[in-house]
C-alpha cells in the first residue's frame, strides 16, 4: 500500500483541488512546475545551503537522559525548535519562496496560527526581498504578541482576520480571498499539508528532511516517532521517510482542548467526518449539514478544525495511530521537560511530549518526539499557569510513571 500522493492529488479517498475558477490557473501553474523546479540542480543547491547556512540544518537528535530514566525507555528529541526563527516552519519556507521566485511571483501572503509560519514566512520574504502579508487571527495575535512583533520588524504587514473564531480557520479563509483577488503576482505560502493538491505533497516533502535526519543521525529505525497534528505538517515530516516501514509505529497528537467531549476541542479524527476544507477533502469537524465546528486549544498552533488529507488516510488506513492531550496535560508535559531537560517546548510540541505518559514503551525501545517549537512565544500561557498545576498531574506525582518513581525514593 502506498501512503504517497497519487497523480490525481489524492491521498487514498482525500485530498485532490477543491477550489474556485478563479483560483484554477494558480494552482495549476503550481501543479505543472513544482515537481520539475524542486528537482533541479539550480533549486537544490541553494535550498540544501540556506538549510544548512541560514536555518542550522542539520538539528540535533538529542538523547533526553533524565525523561527517559523517568519512562524507563529511550527517549530522543529531534530538536526543530534549534532551526532559525524557533521552529521547524523554515524548512517548508525557504522552498516555497525559491519556488515563488521561479515562478516570477512578487507578493507572498501567508496564513498563521501560532505565528511559527508568520514569523518564518516574513523571515525568507526578508531573505529575498519579497512583499509579505501575514493574516492572523485576531484571538491568536492576543495570545502571540511576541510572534506578532517580530513578524512586523521583519517588514510583514498582519492583517487581523475578525471574523468566526478569529483563529487559524478565519485567517485561512481570507489568505485564500486575497489570493482570488490578486491571482497574477501573488504566491501563498500555505504553512501546514492542508490545501488543495500540490500544497499538501509539496509541504510534506519539504519538511521530510526531518525524518530524513532522524535515520541517518540514529544508524537505525526508532520503534516509535511521535509528533503533535494541527495541519499536521511537522508529523508529516517527521512521518515520512518512515511510512513504509510498517515496524516503526506513528503516533500522531491531536489537541483535546478541555477535553474530547467538552465542546472546547480541536481532536479532528475523534469528532471530524470527511468533509472538505480549503481546497481539499479530508477529516473535518462538522455539523450534520456540513457546518464547520469551531475548534479550540491552549496551542493556537492546532486549533484547526480540519487535518491534512496525508493525516486523514494514515488515520482511515491504521498506518498511523491517533491519539490526543488536553490543555492541561500539554502544559504538564511542557513544565516536565522543561524541569528534567532544560528545554522550554511550544505548547503545539508539548501536546506530543504528553503522550509519554500513556506510551508504555519497552526499555530496549527507541523513542523519538519531534520537539516542532519552542516555548519563548508561549511564556505569557506558561506564567499564568505555573501556579496551578493540574490536579490530576501535579509534577506526576500521581501518574503511573509519577508514582513509580516515588516509590524508589528519586527525586
Amino acid at each position: 500500500m502506498s501512503y504517497q500522493v497519487n497523480e490525481k492529488g489524492c491521498y487514498g479517498s482525500f485530498g485532490g483541488a477543491y477550489i474556485p475558477e478563479m483560483l484554477f490557473p494558480n494552482v495549476e501553474e503550481l501543479r505543472e512546475n513544482y515537481l520539475k523546479i524542486i528537482s533541479s540542480d539550480k533549486f537544490q543547491t541553494e535550498f540544501q545551503d540556506l538549510l544548512r547556512n541560514y536555518a542550522g540544518r542539520p538539528t540535533p537528535l538529542y538523547f533526553a537522559k533524565r525523561l527517559s530514566e523517568r519512562y524507563k525507555t529511550n527517549i530522543f528529541l529531534k530538536r526543530e525548535d534549534l532551526l532559525h526563527t524557533g521552529a521547524h516552519k523554515i524548512n517548508n519556507t525557504l522552498g516555497q519562496i525559491l519556488i515563488a521566485k521561479h515562478l516570477g511571483k512578487t507578493r507572498i501572503i501567508a496564513e498563521t496560527g501560532a505565528g511559527q509560519h508568520g514569523v518564518a514566512t516574513a523571515t525568507v520574504c526578508a531573505l529575498k526581498g519579497l512583499e509579505c502579508i501575514v493574516y492572523m487571527g485576531e484571538v491568536d495575535i492576543e495570545r502571540q504578541a511576541p510572534n506578532v512583533a517580530r513578524m512586523k520588524m521583519l517588514g510583514a504587514k498582519v492583517v487581523p482576520a475578525k471574523s468566526g473564531s478569529k483563529t487559524l480557520k478565519d485567517a485561512t479563509n481570507e489568505a485564500i480571498r486575497d489570493w482570488i483577488n490578486n491571482p497574477v503576482d501573488t504566491h501563498y505560502i500555505i504553512g501546514s499539508v492542508v490545501g488543495p493538491h500540490p500544497y499538501p505533497d509539496m509541504v510534506a516533502r519539504f519538511q521530510s528532511v526531518i525524518s530524513k535526519e532522524i535515520k541517518e543521525q540514529l544508524k537505525k529505525n526508532p520503534d516509535y516517532v511521535i509528533a503533535c497534528v494541527g495541519g499536521g505538517s511537522n508529523a508529516a515530516g517527521a512521518f515520512y521517510n518512515f511510512l513504509d516501514d510498517e515496524k516503526v509505529k506513528l503516533i500522531a497528537v491531536e489537541a483535546a482542548g478541555k477535553g474530547i467531549n467538552s465542546g472546547h476541542s480541536a481532536a479532528t479524527m475523534v469528532l471530524g467526518k470527511p468533509g472538505i476544507i480549503h481546497g481539499s477533502k479530508t477529516m473535518l469537524m462538522q455539523t450534520d449539514d456540513g457546518q464547520i465546528i469551531e475548534p479550540y486549544s491552549i496551542s493556537a498552533g492546532l486549533d484547526y478544525p480540519g487535518v491534512g488529507p496525508i493525516h486523514a488516510n494514515l488515520f482511515k488506513t491504521g498506518r498511523s495511530k491517533f491519539v490526543s492531550a488536553t490543555d492541561d496535560e500539554a502544559l504538564q508535559a511542557a513544565y516536565l521537560l522543561a524541569k528534567l531537560e532544560g528545554i522550554i517546548p511550544a505548547l503545539e510540541s508539548a501536546h506530543a511530549l504528553a503522550h509519554l505518559e500513556k506510551l508504555n514503551a519497552k526499555e530496549n525501545e527507541t523513542v523519538v518526539v519531534n520537539l516542532s517549537g519552542r516555548g519563548d512565544k508561549d511564556m505569557a500561557i506558561y506564567i499564568k499557569n505555573m501556579n496551578n498545576p493540574s490536579p490530576t498531574l501535579p509534577n506526576g506525582a500521581n501518574t503511573r510513571h509519577g508514582a513509580r518513581r516515588q516509590g524508589k525514593g528519586e527525586n
